[in-house]
């Protein structure tokens, strides 16, 4: 194995990290292999071993590594998680807006498709919910999608979605800073429910895209006036 880098002086563990993440990515080590020892990977990153240790602990909570009581550290998987955050909070607000829809759009498909009593009760409760705690509130909005997405019972699209649904926020709050989003429009999330009570698939992914459709507009046209204009992307002009 070729050996790793000496790492800085200056933020040891992060070094030995993203070290660690390069020889993962570049299929150093595949799926179910173990890594080499704390003592060895110490004497190739010219570290010491706390700092072997550190990163280790951090890849682990990542889900990159595994450690097993006496048997040492295993590779759990080689797709690291970190760069699709990185590609996301990277992105432009027109970006992340119409992934978002995207997503929706399927989600609001399927639930209709899929629902259940108890999605319909969970729907209402957060569309009542939304009601009584205002229109600008993002968590009780937040609650409201959630369910829709829940419905589709697809753990995969549950989770895709909780996560970007978080980075759509971070990136709408660097990007508009202070200027002021649209109110929630309640009778297009109550469109949507309807459609999904119905079973209509088709009439939900629209009332989907019909929600997102004067938010998307709204932001087009915040970053078209701030300075330096907007690029197609959501980023500034150079």
């Amino acid at each position: 194995m070729a050996a790793l880098r000496a790492a800085g002086r200056t933020s040891l563990v992060d070094s030995a990290v993203e070290q660690l993440r390069a020889q993962l990515a570049g299929g150093e080590w595949t799926v179910g292999d173990r890594i080499p020892t704390e003592h060895e990977l110490a004497q190739q990153l010219g570290v010491g071993r706390n700092t072997v240790r550190e990163a280790i602990r951090v890849l682990v909570h990542a889900g990159l590594l595994e450690s097993r009581q006496g048997n040492g550290t295993f590779v759990r998987s080689t797709a690291d998680p970190a760069a699709v955050l990185h590609g996301v909070r990277h992105a432009g607000a027109r970006d992340v807006l119409e992934v978002r829809a995207a997503l929706e759009a399927e989600a609001a498909r399927l639930a209709a498709e899929r629902r259940g009593t108890h999605d319909l009760l969970r729907l209402r409760a957060a569309l009542t919910t939304l009601r009584e705690e205002g229109d600008r509130d993002a968590d009780a909005d937040l609650a409201f999608h959630l369910a829709v997405v829940g419905a589709t019972h697809n753990a995969a699209f549950i989770e895709v979605y909780r996560f970007f649904s978080t980075q759509v926020h971070e990136v709408l709050v660097e990007a508009l800073g202070d200027r002021a989003m649209p109110p929630v429009d309640i009778d297009a999330h109550e469109a949507l429910v309807a459609a999904v009570e119905a079973g209509d698939a088709d009439a939900a992914e629209r009332q989907a895209r019909e929600l997102l459709r004067i938010p998307a507009e709204t932001v087009a046209a915040l970053l078209d006036q701030r300075p330096g204009a907007a690029g197609p992307d959501g980023g500034a002009r150079s």
